[in-house]
């Protein structure tokens, strides 16, 4: 049996030593600190910019840390936040959550079939409680693995996650940090991974006192959000402790499956041994009895940090796969707009990204205006991550439409056919499964003056878009500020039962079924990508070749249009979405086969 999580001493934050508290505080900016708790306020000891208070307390205590100028912040290494962001923070029992499945013992990587899930959004309470409750429609329709958006302290009662400050605090909006491991382990006990999306890149706005006391940015290198994250400059040091140490947090107490980390190309780090080398070297000592999994967002798509040996991880497990998303996107809407231009009437780049990962290889994108990417063919297929909906390319529309809510089923369906058989790893879109009717628009919930600058930001962002133009148009685009914008975004369960709905939920079930028995023995065997090409009509066929013979087919034609192939594509049926008569492909049609 396993056993039960290792609560380590940590470097940052509280931790209970021979029945006392000890409290630590990394401050180089001040010469003196007083710590106030249960009304108290004591002096705080100061050395090499560490100030530390060893003292009694009760877990459940409330205690925050006085700054020289009299202004009080909360512990940025806090567990717990129940008066959000500006409040102070609660000393938390690492130990006081039991744990039921302690026998679990994860599930390999090729098994993935990833749920992308918002908190707040995924049920109406909004909860984690509420979304274990639901964790086993998930199971029974086929998903492996759930990966939360982010879930670190945010201001305010709605976010995204990406606006965290406190890293190590799960959101109150959300419930305590034991409502967390029971999320967890309820879904270990129905045989499902769970992975958290983590962003340290930068820092939320609002509600982020660490500048005040600690060097926890540089103007060394500068990025969307203003200055990065301090990871190569003085006092860099103590900054990436406190990362690795928040990495192993939620792996050992919280024993999540993996993480995903957020946007590393804006990781800025010009150290000889970079935060994500340091990040998997830390991983590697912990959980020796299961897998981890770590995931990158990367814009780049640098093929160096998903290098496997001998079938195994040395760097980074996967990578989300945005050019897959881009290329499907493109086919089914014929959206030209922006990024989308540089997919437009490529069926070349379909077939690559499907066969080989990355459509762009170091090629000049007119969009972006340089080189994107790296040569990623001899990376196996369950190096990337594929998917038709996420939350960015959802909620970074301006209304925050879904793909069918403007386009026909058909053609969704076709896409879907695609991502959810390739040996890559499909990752769905909560919601997704059964064509939910709600958007999935930008949200926060910020002061008033940083509102109306993230109201104005949003809406000039699409000004680039010929259908946003004009200031008119802008002016409908949702307010993210707004309690509408959120409420509109939670999932409506009852429609699952309906028409469409029920149909599309029917077909999920079934397609995920047979890539269950279908796919996943395969893709062991797919040690690198596959080959394609496109024929004379434009049909795109690709091919991958196990080491054991085995040889696993797509042909497809996505478009309005019938389609011959080449030639007829051999093996047996393993999926066959829309209508194949010999060697033409009627419109939205996908066929998948396997020999021998």
């Amino acid at each position: 049996m396993m056993e039960l999580p290792v609560h380590r001493t940590p470097h940052f934050g509280p931790f209970v030593r021979d029945g006392r508290v000890v409290f630590r505080f990394w401050a180089p900016k001040q010469r003196s600190v007083r710590l106030q708790f249960d009304g108290t306020t004591l002096p705080m000891q100061s050395h090499g910019g560490w100030h530390s208070l060893e003292t009694t307390a009760g877990f459940g205590c409330r205690y925050c840390f006085v700054l020289e100028n009299g202004q009080a912040v909360p512990d940025p290494a806090s567990r717990f936040q129940p008066a959000d962001v500006h409040g102070p923070s609660e000393l938390v029992d690492p130990a006081a959550y039991r744990w039921r499945n302690t026998a679990w013992r994860g599930r390999p990587w090729h098994e993935t079939v990833l749920y992308e899930l918002h908190v707040g959004t995924f049920t109406p309470e909004g909860t984690f409680a509420s979304a274990a409750r639901r964790l086993e429609d998930l199971a029974e329709l086929g998903v492996t693995a759930i990966q939360l958006m982010p879930v670190a302290d945010f201001p305010g009662r709605r976010n995204w996650g990406y606006d965290g400050v406190l890293p190590f605090a799960p959101d109150a909006a959300y419930g305590r940090p034991e409502d967390l491991k029971g999320f967890i382990d309820t879904a270990h006990g129905l045989g499902l991974s769970v992975m958290l999306d983590v962003v340290y890149n930068h820092y939320g706005s609002e509600g982020n006192y660490q500048p005040l006391y600690a060097p926890v940015f540089t103007e060394r290198h500068e990025t969307p959000w203003g200055a990065a994250v301090n990871y190569d400059d003085e006092g860099s040091a103590e900054v990436r402790a406190f990362v690795i140490e928040n990495v192993l947090y939620w792996l050992e107490e919280f024993r999540f499956d993996g993480l995903r980390f957020d946007a590393v190309h804006e990781i800025r780090d010009s150290s000889e041994f970079h935060l994500l080398d340091e990040i998997r070297t830390a991983v590697s000592t912990v959980a020796a009895d299961r897998p981890i999994h770590l995931v990158l967002e990367n814009e780049e798509n640098s093929a160096g940090w998903l290098t496997r040996r001998e079938g195994e991880a040395v760097g980074f497990t996967a990578q989300w796969n945005d050019d897959m998303h881009h290329v499907l996107h493109v086919a089914v809407t014929g959206e030209n707009s922006a990024y989308y231009g540089d997919y437009t009437n490529r069926p070349r780049l379909l077939g690559r990204a499907l066969a080989e990962g990355f459509a762009f290889q170091g090629e000049r994108m007119p969009y972006r205006g340089r080189p994107r990417g790296e040569a990623s063919a001899h990376l196996p297929p369950d190096s990337f991550i594929a998917f038709l909906q996420n939350h960015d390319q959802v909620g970074n529309r301006a209304t925050g439409d879904r793909i069918h809510h403007n386009h026909p089923l058909a053609a969704v369906r076709a896409a879907a056919a695609i991502y959810l058989l390739a040996p890559q790893i499909p990752m769905l879109f909560q919601g997704e499964e059964w064509a939910a009717s709600t958007p999935f628009t930008f949200f926060c919930d910020v002061d008033a003056e940083l509102a109306e600058k993230v109201r104005e930001g949003r809406r000039n962002e699409f000004s680039r878009f010929p259908e946003y133009a004009k200031p008119e148009a802008r002016a409908t685009i949702p307010d993210p500020g707004s309690e509408q914008t959120f409420q509109s975004a939670k999932l409506r369960w009852r429609e699952r039962e309906d028409a469409p709905h029920a149909d599309m939920l029917a077909w999920y079930r079934r397609i995920l079924a047979v890539r269950v028995s279908k796919i996943v023995p395969l893709i062991p065997d797919f040690v690198q990508g596959g080959r394609y090409k496109v024929g004379e009509q434009g049909v795109v066929e690709v091919r991958w070749e196990g080491e054991s013979g085995t040889v696993l087919t797509v042909a497809l034609n996505l478009s309005a249009t019938p389609r011959l192939l080449d030639e007829v594509v051999e093996g047996r049926p393993v999926w066959i979405e829309g209508h194949k008569v010999g060697a033409a492909l009627a419109p939205w049609t996908v066929v998948w086969t396997l020999r021998p």
